[in-house]
């Protein structure tokens, strides 16, 4: 078995929504703490890091290379780190992450990220359709509350409909 981990769109927009007149992202200073460490234990045993990166077209706050689109400083790639450039929720789409995991002849993807009902779930979802073993990290992952729902229940609700295309681990729990 050979694993990568996804860290998909903890980027800095996310992160600062907040300050733009959106609402904050749940449980945000447990979220990158839990992944740093999990980023961390990859690392440690030579396992891929790829960061995954929603790009908007130039001219936008979160096109490539704009402050708002670095990834999160307490997670930040170092030199050996993937970076995939994405432009749909579902990472795969028209990027060249499906052809770099099979360059390193990986079969199970670790994933991380936000938001938890959009690009999260439809990375989960494409991944495992494209014959990859998935593991969510249910500690890693986050989104925000939205008008019918709290953050937390989306979360529980993806986690739980998610069980059907990944195996729904805790970080702690992942072992590379």
């Amino acid at each position: 078995m050979r694993k990568a981990i996804l860290i998909i769109d903890m980027q800095v927009m996310p992160f600062v929504w907040k300050d733009y007149g959106g609402k904050p992202i749940c449980q945000e200073e447990k979220l990158l703490e839990n992944t740093k460490r999990l980023i961390e234990k990859a690392r440690k045993r030579s396992v891929p890091v790829f960061y995954i990166m929603f790009t908007e077209p130039k001219g936008s706050l979160r096109a490539e290379n704009q402050p708002l689109w670095q990834v999160h400083e307490q997670i930040a790639p170092v030199e050996h780190d993937q970076i995939i450039i994405k432009h749909f929720a579902d990472s795969f789409l028209e990027s060249d992450l499906y052809t770099r995991l099979q360059d390193h002849g990986i079969d199970t993807l670790v994933m991380c990220g936000v938001q938890t009902e959009y690009c999260v779930d439809t990375t989960v979802k494409s991944g495992y359709s494209r014959g990859y073993k998935v593991e969510l990290v249910k500690d890693c992952h986050s989104t925000y509350d939205s008008d019918g729902l709290t953050a937390e229940q989306i979360i529980n609700h993806h986690n739980s409909i998610l069980a059907q295309f990944a195996a729904i681990v805790n970080s702690n729990e992942v072992q590379f």
